[in-house]
């Protein structure tokens, strides 16, 4: 006849032995998931600009907030660099994911189209050969972005789009708005690719606002709202500095309950021309 075996009981060693071994598991696995957060923090904080150009009567000033879950950082960038002519480029950005992986591809991109603007003038013409010059990388991801240049002489400002975000504007004497400007699609997806250029002056004393979705949309605030809640605070705070003003629209980004990563560039523009590089 065969008995079933009554099972034995698990000693206080086989427990200990069991949560030490439980213990060094999960151990290694924090150690691997810290590794891979301080890489993509280094990754974020060596392709985001220290620093960004100045004119007399144009200031700029950026700020970026990490995503609330995964790595603690994104595909959002902005960045600002002068052009060989002495015009000033602006870019802001958003690469799909929240990885080092995105973090990489968001670097190659802003390489990629201060390579290219330092050859190409039109701004639409930029965007094109960026997308094309990423998509030679083979890479799976994509990458909405808008692109302005601006002459600080003239305050001639053009700017192509690729499936991004609008901008928000307002000027010290009251007017204010959402750019409703013609684009084409995001960085990545197909080659060859016609990208409109919007031409506008900066005439007046005012701010022109880059940024990203994580600034303006979360699970109950559609974009739209979010956007004309941040034009609103622009609107209400032109007069602040550069600095003052994307130090707001950064903490207003907290209020959206998104958990995307976000970035916000500022143009701040006086009435008074300039002449050259502050």
């Amino acid at each position: 006849m065969n008995r079933r075996r009554t099972p034995r009981s698990a000693s206080a060693e086989d427990l200990l032995s069991t949560l030490q071994h439980l213990t060094a598991r999960a151990r290694q696995e924090v150690g691997v998931h810290q590794a891979r957060v301080e890489l993509a923090q280094a990754l974020q904080r060596k392709m985001l600009p220290a620093t960004l150009p100045t004119f007399p009567g144009l200031k700029t000033a950026a700020r970026y907030a990490p995503a609330r879950d995964g790595l603690d950082i994104g595909g959002d960038w902005y960045d600002g660099f002068l052009l060989p002519d002495g015009a000033l480029g602006l870019a802001v950005g958003d690469v799909q994911g929240h990885d080092v992986e995105a973090a990489a591809f968001m670097g190659q991109i802003r390489i990629a189209m201060r390579a290219v603007a330092s050859t190409v003038a039109d701004p639409g013409e930029v965007m094109g050969r960026t997308n094309d010059l990423i998509l030679s990388m083979d890479s799976t991801l994509f990458a909405t972005c808008s692109f302005f240049r601006l002459d600080p002489r003239t305050r001639e400002f053009e700017s192509a789009r690729a499936g991004h975000v609008a901008c928000v504007w307002a000027t010290a004497g009251g007017r204010s708005g959402v750019t409703a400007d013609a684009g084409g699609l995001p960085l990545g997806i197909e080659s060859r690719q016609h990208y409109p250029v919007t031409r506008r002056t900066l005439a007046d004393d005012g701010a022109f606002v880059l940024l990203t979705d994580g600034v303006i949309e979360g699970p109950s605030l559609p974009i739209g709202d979010g956007l004309d809640r941040v034009r609103r605070l622009l609107s209400s705070h032109v007069g602040d500095s550069a600095e003052e003003l994307a130090d707001r629209l950064l903490e207003a980004a907290v209020f959206t309950g998104h958990e995307d990563d976000a970035a916000v560039l500022v143009l701040r523009h006086e009435a008074a021309l300039a002449t050259g590089p502050a």
